[in-house]
């Protein structure tokens, strides 16, 4: 196995495209090797080289390639758009230390619109929010480190997500910590042109921001792994 993804086929991208325009099962169904050629097998590739690189960069990361990739398949049961099929391929990992759908992870995804990588907390629940605020409360100096330093600025941006209007109750309006604890999702990330997916830099761009981004997951998963 190699250590380097060389990056995606210009195929892939142009698969994708075509799947955007033609959504449905009489289209996808006679190509469906193709979708296995160029993107399912280099999807798997390319987590299997992130793992060796998160071996050393953040261990808790290190996932099962079948299981990191997310399937091709809509859910259209509770949807309204009833098109069988994502028009994007994505790959998540999650730590290994909470149950899954649980606390922060890395991610990224390759659509033919754009490539997104990233990673923070999407939907905590009530209770994990809690508990994730009252960390950022007595440990902001620790957060604004890690999302204040030049590469983290320059690799990623700034933290972003939903907010609330006013600092949530029981924490003081004037709180040094304010404008974090407002934030009801956790999220960093940044997005580049899809041509990046067929580039050479492609995987050494995503470990430019994986990097960045993981210190900030270690530190929003740290409240739920307490006890």
């Amino acid at each position: 196995m190699t250590a380097k993804f060389p990056g995606f086929s210009p195929d892939a991208i142009k698969f994708l495209r075509n799947l955007a325009k033609n959504n449905r099962r009489e289209w996808f169904q006679p190509r469906k090797q193709q979708y296995e050629e160029l993107i399912k097998a280099p999807m798997v590739q390319l987590v299997e080289c992130l793992n060796n690189a998160f071996a050393e960069l953040a261990p808790h990361y290190v996932t099962i390639p079948q299981k990191a990739v997310f399937r091709i398949y809509r859910d259209t049961r509770f949807s309204p758009n009833k098109a069988p099929y994502k028009t994007h391929v994505a790959a998540n990992f999650p730590t290994r230390k909470l149950p899954k759908h649980e606390g922060a992870g890395l991610y990224f995804h390759v659509s033919p619109e754009a490539v997104w990588v990233g990673g923070g907390m999407y939907a905590p629940q009530t209770s994990q929010l809690q508990l994730v605020r009252e960390h950022i409360a007595t440990n902001v100096r620790r957060l604004r480190a890690i999302i204040d330093s030049p590469p983290f600025r320059r690799h990623v941006g700034s933290l972003e997500g939903e907010r609330l209007q006013r600092v949530p109750r029981g924490f003081p309006r004037d709180h040094q910590a304010a404008e974090y604890l407002k934030l009801r999702q956790f999220l960093a990330g940044r997005e580049f042109a899809a041509t990046l997916a067929t580039n050479p830099r492609f995987y050494a761009t995503l470990l430019s921001v994986f990097r960045q981004v993981a210190p900030l997951a270690r530190f929003l998963n740290e409240p739920l792994l307490k006890g």
